[in-house]
């Protein structure tokens, strides 16, 4: 058929070593076109532009249409062949490089499932990638400028990967808990309640504080009450046990051993430190040697 066509251009030398484009091309399949099984020496992404087809990997098979990608993994065992009645027109690009790994575990692509159905706005990928073969040929300015495209190009996979959608749903979590924390913590607040606000399950919520911050829920509302238990310290003449009500805890004790724990010193001692190099301070700016008294901690 005069429809059909196949431009490509393979890179013969690859000068940069963390990321390199290895060929570039475009193809129109004639009905039943196949390649394979067999294998790559390198990474090789097919962007389907056109029309449909079956792709087997890993022991499964896709069937893919239009607006679809596939992803073809070192040494391993592939086939695709066109469509007998609707057979696709793709776009590819093969690559190397110390980096290609990580770059793509930060996509949807995966070895368990090497395709990316339809999350990707097509004309993008497409351009990028004859925006890749228009800048092909030998020398290291057309190597830069064509690795910049495929950098450009897989970083629109990464934009849309659900990794990057849950981590950005997560953070939004995260922020509403922090949100909450910051207006109440000085109730008895606790992590169910937190969970609540934000309309996930406790669980759930833990996930997403360990995804952003590595840290418990818990554990952050208790680092920030301590910090604000602080500056109380530091800043007021409260006595401990109205510090502890201030930031959420009916207990004096239960708030001094916890304090202790993130501190390392009790709160009275924490006080006590605080002033005292307030006053060393205050002498040393000064030149005076002696200073007001601190204030006393009110009953």
């Amino acid at each position: 058929m005069e429809n059909n066509y196949k431009n490509s251009y393979k890179v013969e030398e690859k000068e940069l070593v963390s990321l390199s484009v290895y060929n570039v091309g475009f193809q129109k399949c004639i009905p039943g076109y196949r390649w394979g099984p067999g294998i790559r020496d390198h990474y090789l992404i097919h962007y389907i532009i056109s029309g449909q087809g079956i792709y087997k990997a890993g022991g499964k098979s896709y069937n893919l249409k239009a607006g679809d990608s596939f992803l073809v993994y070192p040494n391993t065992e592939v086939s695709y062949a066109a469509d007998m009645k609707n057979p696709w027109e793709y776009a590819w690009v093969g690559f190397t490089g110390s980096d290609a790994s990580m770059i793509l575990r930060a996509t949807d692509f995966s070895q368990d499932s090497p395709v990316i159905q339809e999350n990707i706005p097509g004309e993008s990928i497409r351009r990028q990638i004859l925006h890749i073969y228009d800048a092909r040929g030998n020398g290291l300015e057309h190597a830069v400028e064509m690795t910049g495209r495929l950098y450009t190009m897989l970083s629109l996979f990464m934009q849309n990967s659900s990794r990057k959608k849950n981590a950005d749903t997560a953070s939004s979590y995260v922020q509403k808990s922090i949100e909450f924390i910051t207006a109440n913590y000085s109730y008895n607040i606790t992590v169910d309640d937190m969970a609540d606000y934000v309309g996930i399950s406790r669980s759930h919520l833990f996930r997403s504080f360990q995804n952003v911050l590595r840290i418990s829920p818990k554990e952050y509302l208790t680092a920030f009450r301590m910090k604000q238990a602080g500056y109380l310290l530091e800043h007021s003449r409260l006595s401990v046990t109205a510090i502890a009500n201030s930031v959420g805890f009916d207990n004096s004790l239960y708030f001094s051993k916890v304090f202790h724990q993130i501190k390392q010193v009790s709160p009275r001692e924490y006080r006590k430190n605080f002033l005292e190099k307030q006053e060393a301070n205050s002498v040393f700016e000064t030149g005076e040697d002696a200073v007001s008294a601190p204030p006393k901690e009110s009953p």
